[in-house]
């Protein structure tokens, strides 16, 4: 255990480490090629929006980045996990919040760490620097003083603040409570609860519990003495409000018997079974404590197959994760220049987060979290974190609750195109990757990587069983290098090393090549042929998948795609229903993933291959949940002038007319295809018209795989595959020395490709 702890702290140091350091940088907004922009983005332009500023206040926003800007503060009193360890050493946890506003709601935020303990001294400080900011994200600030200082500034700033370890919790947690009270049948204003933990979370999230109807009479609060109960003379202004006037109840045993209700924001196991069996029919658990629950998720429904629980990991169902609230909170809260978050606006908040989960699953959802049919239930009370439709659900809750309070300046008129908006503000390159792990994640599969002897297969190999993607890897190559890397290297994996060539697989071998020469016998392979390939690494880990062993194979790090690729083709070979194979290259971009094919395999392909390669393409492409819209390229718009355009042409015709309601046209050049607008002025007819190309067929292989090599090349985009289409099992080739990122990526692809073919 101690030697996997230093492998993953020396993973996370280089990690924030690399070039850039952080987490976080600055990016410019507009044009600075020339010398006017320049002149128009400082002196002498600039003065321009200042003047107007200066008259017309609100006008910040207008030329401003202030409306999308929100500030992470601290003073590193109170940080999860580790405690007060001052403003320093907070920042990589603020620059972490950071990214996760960017990623999940477009917001841009500057982190700030302030070195002041003083309440007083640290509102002055913010209130100074307030002026830069359209919000203010107060973070890992300890109780109580974190009280004093969100209540003074939310009513000395004229613009959001929210401390989000206060009421992120609360709020995520409140609408898991009322939907969790929902299924069992309970009526709120009747529940029992008990309450573990007095700190700023609980107490937070129990105010909004009573603001959704929990009578105030039926709450008992715990600190680390005991019951809060108002004979205690060490209670905060705080704790005082959920002390009760007796103090007959001993401890937690005592008082959890017959409740409906347990919140846990305290330390993982303080729940004992024997706690859990006394509680009432139906009994409802919030296990937060993280990153161990107050019990055991696992011991928790073993002991009460009747019991409802969330806990605070992902892990496990019903995940409380504040990341489902305050980044649409404060994207609704900013896009109305609201002046506060009130109350109003948590509870729409909460009411939109605990509606969605009741609604139809998106098949995107379940494809990510590898479910046939999630819906409204025991282990779905709350929206999963990677739901797209978060964003346009809560933001604009919040922001209509901001105008119905009069709390928002810059009302929302036209609210179909807010929604819009929301959607194009999101991190979709990111975030389509984190989906298409976390579903491989969901079940996991087992993975024969053909070249160990490299060090970043072998990395990429404890990333993706470390992070769960993989089981019981294999690796292929000679064991003495193999275990050379991982001892030089201080790898923390957990492999089985197989060698084709070492004598001790010589009946694995003679097995094997028996198959391969019933095969390929009257292709020109004898017995003898047949047992000098398997004793190669593609061929053995070929016929690994293709006896069942294993679930897929990686090759290619060392070798060219074609060399690489030919030993996948003899032993496994292409599905008997398609008869063709075809390289898939996803671009992730910020307008969604972009599926490019054939990148690798068919040199000049015909009219008729053409069509298979985008037919097995948007096969594919609907299996992630997304409509295929298919680009045939050229570099002609709709003329057949050349073999090539007139190839695309027939190959569009043959489409049209057998697939009728396919989305799919051409002959079209790249940025037409890509530019919808450049589109429609000169093509209105296009099927492709009003609709964004996600899927892009090119004419051959020259001009596929320059392209792709090109983007590679420019390193700006993230890039996965080639992805193998066709295959008769899974089966993936890397690019020559791909990076960890790389193989990780493909990898993932692999095990979704044998998920999909399981299923």
């Amino acid at each position: 255990m101690r030697k996997k702890i230093n492998n993953f702290r020396e993973e996370s140091l280089n990690y924030h480490s690399q070039f850039p350091s952080g987490k976080i940088q600055i990016s410019p907004t507009k044009k600075y090629n020339s010398q006017r922009d320049l002149s128009l983005a400082y002196s002498p332009g600039v003065a321009e929006p200042c003047k107007e500023i200066a008259r017309f206040s609100q006008e910040v926003y207008k030329y401003t980045s202030k409306g999308n800007l929100v500030a992470v503060i601290t003073n590193g009193s109170s940080v999860l996990g580790l405690g007060n360890i001052g403003a320093l050493a907070s920042k990589p946890v603020m620059e972490g919040k950071a990214l996760l506003f960017k990623i999940f709601s477009g917001i841009d935020v500057f982190d700030i760490e302030i070195n002041e303990s003083d309440p007083k001294k640290f509102i002055e400080v913010v209130k100074a620097i307030s002026p830069t900011f359209g919000g203010i994200n107060l973070e890992d600030i300890k109780a109580p003083e974190a009280f004093e200082i969100e209540k003074r500034l939310k009513k000395e700033l004229n613009i959001p603040v929210m401390h989000d370890d206060q009421h992120g919790t609360a709020i995520i947690s409140g609408a898991a409570l009322l939907n969790a009270i929902t299924y069992v049948k309970k009526n709120i204003k009747n529940i029992k609860m008990v309450v573990n933990g007095a700190g700023a979370a609980a107490i937070s999230c129990t105010r909004i519990y009573k603001q959704l109807g929990v009578s105030t009479e039926n709450i008992l609060m715990f600190d680390s003495k005991g019951l809060l109960h108002n004979s205690r003379k060490d209670l905060n202004t705080e704790k005082k409000e959920f002390a009760v006037n007796t103090s007959s109840i001993l401890n937690l045993e005592e008082a959890i018997k017959n409740t409906d209700v347990f919140i846990g924001l305290s330390i993982g196991g303080i729940l004992k079974p024997k706690m859990l069996k006394s509680m009432a029919k139906n009994p409802i658990v919030f296990a937060m404590a993280n990153p161990d629950p107050e019990i055991d998720y696992n011991l928790a429904i073993k002991i009460r197959p009747d019991v409802i629980i969330a806990t605070g990991r992902s892990d496990y169902p019903n995940q409380v994760n504040n990341v489902l609230g305050f980044p649409y909170i404060f994207r609704g809260a900013l896009d109305v220049h609201a002046n506060i978050i009130n109350d109003e606006m948590k509870l729409a908040a909460i009411y939109a987060i605990a509606s969605l989960a009741k609604e139809p699953v998106p098949e995107q959802v379940n494809i990510v979290y590898n479910k046939k049919n999630i819906s409204f239930g025991k282990e779905y009370i709350i929206p999963k974190p990677f739901d797209n439709r978060l964003i346009t659900r809560v933001s604009p809750a919040v922001a209509k609750a901001a105008m119905d309070t009069g709390v928002a300046k810059n009302p929302i008129l036209d609210w179909k195109k807010y929604k819009e908006k929301l959607l194009d503000r999101m991190g979709y390159e990111s975030k389509i990757l984190r989906m298409i792990q976390n579903r491989a994640r969901t079940n996991p599969k087992k993975i024969v990587f053909c070249n160990g002897e490299e060090y970043n297969v072998l990395k990429s190999v404890q990333i993706l069983q470390e992070e769960g993607i993989i089981y019981k890897p294999i690796v292929l190559g000679k064991k003495n290098r193999i275990k050379y890397l991982i001892s030089e290297n201080n790898l923390d994996i957990k492999i089985q090393i197989i060698d084709p060539e070492q004598e001790e697989n010589k009946k694995k071998i003679e097995h094997y090549a028996k198959i391969l020469w019933k095969r390929r016998n009257r292709k020109g392979i004898t017995q003898y042929d047949a047992k000098i390939r398997l004793r190669t690494n593609d061929h053995f880990g070929a016929m690994m998948v293709d006896q069942g062993e294993v679930d897929a194979v990686i090759t290619g790090y060392s070798k060219n795609f074609s060399l690489s690729l030919q030993p996948l083709l003899e032993v496994i070979g292409r599905a008997p229903s398609i008869q063709k194979t075809a390289g898939m290259i996803i671009l992730l971009t910020k307008r969604g993933p972009l599926f490019l094919a054939d990148t690798s395999i068919s040199t000049n392909p015909t009219s008729e291959e053409l069509a298979k390669i985008a037919l097995i393409t948007a096969h594919v492409v609907k299996k992630f949940d997304i409509e295929p819209h298919i680009a045939m390229l050229s570099f002609q718009n709709f003329s057949s002038n050349s073999k090539t355009s007139y190839k695309v042409s027939q190959t569009v015709a043959f489409l049209h007319k057998k697939y009728p309601n396919l989305i799919v046209d051409g002959e079209l050049q790249p940025d037409f295809a890509l530019n919808e607008f450049l589109l429609a002025s000169k093509f209105p007819f296009s099927k492709l018209v009003k609709k964004k190309a996600n899927i892009f067929i090119f004419p051959n292989l020259e001009s596929g795989n320059l392209t792709y090599k090109f983007i590679r090349g420019l390193g700006n985009i993230q890039t996965i595959g080639p992805v193998i289409l066709g295959m008769k099992k899974p089966a993936h080739v890397m690019q020559m020395q791909s990076s960890i990122e790389e193989i990780i990526n493909l990898s993932t692809i692999a095990v979704i490709d044998a998920q999909i073919r399981k299923n």
